[in-house]
């Protein structure tokens, strides 16, 4: 087995379309059961050799990193993974990072004209208020 699938069989045909990877619920009607399995949250392999597609792949070497722009992410998964078809990394690394931010997936602030991806979740509460009268019924 090559060291990364293509990329179609990681994701449905058309799911890495520039609108898609932007603005995936326009892109098709997803009932319930279909959004909760493309929008799960984001699984970090427990060592390389457990992740078994080139997503799982690079949210590994993304962890690893703690955060980086999509070259220093491939530069890591190269060095995880020597062997695989340097051209074919690159092209798929951007591919990954950009539909998975896309969806909201990951994290990414923007750093010298470059996206920075990271793993980040919210660590701070938000300062705002809320009154309670003004919540629907059943909300409470």
């Amino acid at each position: 087995m090559p060291p990364f699938k293509d990329l179609q069989t990681i994701y449905p045909a058309g799911c890495l379309t520039s609108d898609a990877v932007k603005y995936p619920a326009k892109s098709k009607q997803m009932n319930d059961a279909e959004f909760r399995e493309q929008y799960q949250p984001v699984h970090v392999p427990a060592s390389f050799h457990d992740a078994n597609t080139l997503q799982d792949k690079v949210i590994f070497a993304l962890a690893e990193l703690g955060e980086g722009t999509a070259e220093e992410v491939t530069i890591k998964l190269e060095r995880l993974e020597p062997n695989a078809p340097a051209k074919q990394v690159i092209a798929a690394v951007h591919e990954v990072l950009t539909a998975l931010h896309g969806k909201g997936l990951i994290s990414a602030s923007e750093t010298e004209g470059n996206l920075k991806y990271n793993l980040h979740k919210v660590t701070e509460a938000n300062g705002g208020k809320i009154n309670p009268g003004l919540l629907s019924p059943g909300l409470d």
